[in-house]
């Protein structure tokens, strides 16, 4: 029986694909998360899951960010990104990072079975049939150094781009503010910055509407 797993904020929407799912292959096990941390958990407690749907904007996440550190974790799954963005430059840009496929969230079940069989089947699928871009350089190299942060420091990194003080990280990941202090030492140095400014300027690389096109 395979395993899949579904990343996604919307409730009704996680509801609707794993419907969709189901029609498409058949009985299977399926795991939910709503949001960057029950996808860290998930994914650890599914290791041999058989598939990723993956949301490009969830809570703990912009763009390609959950992305790219999921590859980097997990670089056997397979993770098919499920967007409202349909647009030929996010397609290619999720290909280039590491996507199996792409599937837009308006795609009918015809179209979702089809590609989810493809993947299985160790194909990638996208709704046009295109490949992955090349990414820009500096994009190529931050995804490289992004997928080096630990799931803890990817949590911190996320909350530290929404505004949150360290103190304010702390409180919402129960741990002394000393840890948060010591993850934004390692995440400079992971990212090659000197400050925390710089830290979100360049994940900001990583958002949908980042460079040429989104």
């Amino acid at each position: 029986m395979a395993t899949i797993l579904i990343a996604d904020d919307h409730p009704l929407f996680r509801q609707a694909l794993q419907a969709a799912v189901r029609q498409a292959l058949g009985e299977c096990e399926i795991a939910q998360a709503e949001d960057v941390d029950g996808l860290f958990k998930m994914i650890d407690s599914h290791r041999q899951a058989d598939l990723l749907l993956l949301d490009l904007n969830m809570p703990g996440a912009q763009g390609f960010s959950a992305l790219v550190q999921v590859r980097g974790m997990q670089p056997s799954l397979p993770v098919v990104v499920v967007s409202g963005r349909e647009d030929g430059q996010t397609v290619r840009r999720a290909l280039a990072h590491g996507a199996a496929g792409f599937i837009p969230k308006s795609a009918d079940p015809d179209t979702l079975a089809q590609a989810l069989q493809s993947v299985m089947d160790g194909d990638i699928w996208s709704p046009q049939g295109d490949q992955p871009g090349g990414l820009d350089p500096a994009e190529a190299d931050l995804a490289r150094r992004l997928a080096e942060l630990t799931p803890q420091q990817f949590r911190v990194l996320g909350m530290v781009c929404t505004g949150l003080l360290n103190k304010q990280v702390a409180y919402e990941l129960s741990v002394s503010e000393a840890t948060i202090k010591a993850h934004m030492t390692a995440i400079l140095r992971k990212l090659g910055v000197n400050t925390r400014t710089q830290v979100v300027m360049l994940a900001n690389q990583l958002q949908l509407d980042a460079g040429a096109g989104s």
